[in-house]
């Protein structure tokens, strides 16, 4: 497994952040996320995605994507600040720990998040980022999205 494969939790983890109280959330709506492997192999990816109320409250409850279950037991978003320490568990059954620190308005979202796991019982850590905004608050209809 490469590095590159933790860039879908890199994602998941970024475009995420929920309601802890109503001044403390993003909006939902059209946004466009620009997720980086800062180590040990750089790469990039731009997505956008409609979030909608319930995807909002579904990612605070506990970020997570198709490749990865994450369990976070230390899980902050209120302040516009955000803070995330747990781990992550392959289907495999591969585990990383994942630690997070960032910030957020309702329209904007930036994390950086920490890395570590064993590959071949080689320790293996990596950096990732996301900065994502909002760019509407009313997504595409399905068939013209991007």
């Amino acid at each position: 497994m490469t590095m590159t494969r933790f860039a879908p939790l890199a994602l998941a983890l970024a475009a995420l952040a929920g309601p802890a109280a109503a001044a403390d959330t993003i909006l939902p709506g059209y946004w466009e996320s620009t997720n980086r492997m800062l180590s040990p192999i750089r790469t990039t990816d731009v997505e956008k995605r409609c979030l909608t109320p319930a995807d909002v409250e579904k990612f605070m409850m506990g970020p997570s994507n198709r490749h990865y279950t994450c369990t976070y037991p230390t899980r902050s978003f209120a302040g516009g600040k955000i803070l995330l320490k747990g781990t992550c568990v392959s289907k495999k059954g591969r585990q990383v720990a994942v630690s997070g620190q960032g910030d957020f308005t309702p329209t904007t979202f930036k994390l950086t998040a920490n890395i570590a796991t064993t590959f071949a019982g080689i320790p293996v850590s990596g950096r990732a980022s996301t900065e994502a905004r909002r760019i509407s608050d009313v997504c595409p209809p399905k068939d013209s999205a991007d």
